[in-house]
């Protein structure tokens, strides 16, 4: 029976009303070494124009309408002008729509990676406010773990998965984004059928600014502020990695990131564009009776096996929290590179 499964993206705020293809092993001299990363980080992410999250009808008197639904919009459309201008904000959609007086709206929008055209004709409510009948999203913020930091390039990767929206899971277009650290102060336990969260805030301390939102992670330039004295570590070839004994390297707590012993019980796949490339299971009876298992904020938490970053772990099991999916750490490098 397939696990029921949840993706341990940041938690997201903001909205109005957040095949098998082969892999080419790289030589031993190939593979780089970086520095972990295990702590804890918040986003600021704002997006790359308007994403439709839902489209809903209201009454306009007579009979419920909805304009943008009427006009070709779908759900995980995103708009990208309103009439020749870019467009960024809820509030800059809404006052576009009042301020219309029911005349058309020319709207650009991004739809499945191809540029459309629509034209929505704004309709009035019952307190005679012209609307159109989307809830869009601009941005989202939460907390999420580093995965490792490549000073030689310049950049770091995090949480082994996009951010996605809550609502839609489309994969959110960057417009443009902050890392900075964070603090955590208490975690919600996971339980059969529900995950748990880190619970923490952010802090002045900017890790980087984002300059790519992938399948497989999300990426950052590093500031001139790290000072990361950790030993170095090779990233592990997708051949590297075993079914057995492996640790667990993150933030439980308001302290530095330790390590927690997990098995990888399974190897699925090695998609370069997946981020369940394997299973892994926590075993250490610590993180069991703190966290209950794996949960949100955890996602990008490194994995390591026999001294080399093999992964970090994506998803939550949620008829098993003690399990979930990781993805490689060679996908994340091969992604940024890509």
């Amino acid at each position: 029976m397939k696990k029921i499964k949840k993706i341990l993206s940041v938690a997201l705020t903001g909205a109005v009303l957040l095949g098998f293809s082969q892999i080419t092993a790289v030589s031993e001299s190939e593979i780089q070494s970086v520095y972990l990363g295990g702590q804890p980080f918040g986003v600021k992410f704002y997006n790359n124009g308007l994403v439709i999250i839902n489209l809903e009808s209201y009454y306009d008197g007579n009979r419920y309408i909805c304009p943008a639904k009427e006009g070709g919009l779908k759900v995980n459309d995103i708009i990208k002008e309103v009439n020749g201008e870019a467009i960024s904000t809820n509030e800059a959609l809404q006052d576009a729509a009042v301020n219309s007086n029911g005349g058309i709206l020319t709207l650009k929008i991004e739809r499945e990676g191809k540029e459309q055209t629509k034209n929505i004709t704004p309709q009035k409510n019952t307190a005679g406010m012209y609307l159109i009948g989307a809830w869009v999203r601009d941005s989202c913020a939460g907390i999420g773990t580093i995965t490792y930091y490549d000073t030689d390039n310049n950049y770091f990767a995090a949480l082994g998965h996009g951010i996605c929206d809550n609502d839609t899971s489309l994969l959110l277009p960057l417009g443009s984004g902050e890392a900075v650290y964070a603090n955590i102060n208490g975690v919600t336990k996971s339980s059969f059928g529900k995950a748990g969260s880190l619970n923490g805030y952010f802090t002045d301390s900017t890790i980087g600014y984002l300059t790519k939102n992938s399948d497989v992670g999300v990426y950052g330039t590093i500031s001139d502020n790290f000072s990361n004295k950790e030993t170095r570590i090779q990233i592990a070839d997708n051949s590297d990695i075993k079914t057995g004994n492996a640790k667990l390297y993150t933030t439980i707590d308001g302290g530095e990131p330790q390590y927690y012993s997990i098995e990888i019980t399974r190897i699925v796949n090695l998609d370069s564009n997946s981020n369940e490339n394997f299973v892994i299971k926590i075993t250490d009876e610590k993180l069991l009776n703190y966290c209950g298992g794996i949960v949100q904020g955890m996602s990008g938490s490194p994995i390591i096996q026999n001294d080399k970053l093999v992964g970090a772990v994506t998803h939550v099991f949620l008829n098993n929290t003690s399990e979930g999916y990781g993805v490689t750490a060679q996908n994340m490098v091969t992604n940024y590179d890509e």
